[in-house]
């Protein structure tokens, strides 16, 4: 009896590795979307929605998105500078005590971060009169800040041709936004 050769990916051996590298890509994939739409844990919990119902404004506790790239992370001084007139005692308002007393930074954990290869400037947007709430959701309704579902390059591209389609060859260029 004739022993018929298989041809290379014909082979088991072959298939199973297929099978384990699409499983592993494909495992990769789901964890990266979960990771990058599940809210970080801070080491505060920090009510955005309590903070935006008595009014303080975005660039308040964010200053860095009216000048530059990074909207910036609230520093201690300027969360104890209100807080340490609350007579309200909280397990959240002792840790920011705690962080004050021992004269540290909160160690924020950023809920918004682009990729290394994305240049992303917050000033020409703020300029155009776009709010935070455009990009970032209803902050206002939010418990803690989470990332945004569905933020990605077409995302933005859908905006910028949306928002300015005079300006489209300008805004669809890619040096604009990757170096």
């Amino acid at each position: 009896m004739e022993e018929r050769k298989l041809a290379w990916w014909q082979r088991p051996i072959v298939r199973i590795g297929i099978a384990i590298g699409l499983l592993v890509i494909l495992g990769g994939a789901v964890g990266g979307v979960y990771y990058t739409q599940t809210p970080p844990e801070q080491p505060i919990a920090f009510p955005h929605s309590t903070h935006v119902g008595i009014g303080a404004q975005c660039l308040y506790c964010h200053p860095g998105a009216a000048t530059g790239p990074v909207a910036g992370l609230p520093p201690t001084e300027l969360c104890w500078g209100c807080h340490q007139q609350i007579q309200r005692q909280t397990p959240e308002l002792d840790k920011l005590a705690s962080f004050a007393r021992s004269n540290e930074q909160i160690p924020w954990v950023p809920v918004a971060e682009e990729p290394d290869f994305v240049h992303f400037n917050h000033r020409p947007h703020i300029a155009a009169g776009l709010n935070c709430e455009d990009c970032h959701g209803d902050v206002g309704n939010m418990q803690v800040a989470e990332p945004q579902a569905g933020q990605n390059m077409g995302w933005c591209l859908s905006c910028h041709q949306e928002m300015a389609p005079e300006q489209w060859t300008r805004l669809s260029d890619c040096s604009l936004c990757h170096y």
